[in-house]
């Protein structure tokens, strides 16, 4: 089983192609696309083909073997 990577992101709720961006496996939205649509997208655990599905703290994205763990970054006030 591959170590997993905790990505900080500002917002709760980023979509899986903007997060696929965000950590680097990806350049484009369209990238994103082909990879989500090509089944080689997990997200906790389950084959997942919605692009613009919301993730939240917590979620697990696998993809080509690695493994991104989305933690959202705390308000400050």
């Amino acid at each position: 089983m591959s170590k997993v990577c905790v990505v900080t992101v500002s917002e709760a709720g980023i979509k899986l192609d903007s997060f696929l961006k965000f950590c680097g496996e990806v350049l484009s939205g369209g990238q994103a696309k082909v990879l989500v649509q090509a089944g080689e997208v997990a997200v906790n655990g389950e084959v997942c083909s919605m692009r613009g599905r919301k993730l939240r703290g917590g979620d697990v994205v696998e993809v080509r073997g690695n493994r991104y763990e989305v933690a959202v970054e705390e308000e400050k006030f």
